[in-house]
């Protein structure tokens, strides 16, 4: 969870290929009427994500009988991380954070996605930090950055 720009996506990749766990990207489930705000610079409301949420939720459901997936996805607050988490037995989560320039100079470099840079600062003003997850900054290279995640799920009673 983070963010857009602060490589889920990306670590979420490479997790996948080194665990063998498979890998799905929450932006591949939004609808296409949010694709069309985001890319117009309209944040989305709770109620825009509702949907989204609940396909995200349903499909780490589905997962879970079958050991489990790495899902990308903002989860920028708590009421959205506990749907995505309702009644999964153990569900993991990871906080990828940075500052705002960092993530903005991504986003600036980022071609070909829906979610404009001028929308950063909205996703930084509703992002509620979140306690008990297992929280990386991103400053490291994406390989690091999956080193050490993998690190600490090894550890967890999965």
């Amino acid at each position: 969870m983070g963010v857009s720009g602060s490589g889920k996506t990306t670590v979420g990749r490479l997790l996948s290929q080194q665990t063998g766990i498979p890998f799905f990207d929450g932006d591949d489930f939004h609808s296409a009427a949010n694709k069309e705000k985001m890319n117009a610079g309209i944040p989305l409301t709770d109620e825009d994500r509702q949907g989204w949420l609940q396909q995200l939720h349903d499909l780490a459901e589905k997962e879970s009988a079958g050991g489990g997936a790495i899902i990308a996805c903002s989860a920028l607050k708590e009421k959205y991380r506990q749907l995505l988490s309702a009644g999964l037995q153990k569900p993991v989560w990871v906080f990828l954070t940075g500052s705002f320039d960092l993530i903005a100079q991504r986003l600036k470099n980022r071609t070909g996605h829906f979610m404009p840079p001028a929308l950063l600062q909205s996703q930084f003003d509703a992002l509620e930090i979140p306690s008990d997850v297992f929280t990386i900054d991103i400053e490291a290279e994406p390989e690091t950055i999956t080193e050490k995640v993998w690190e600490f799920l090894k550890q967890q009673p999965l």
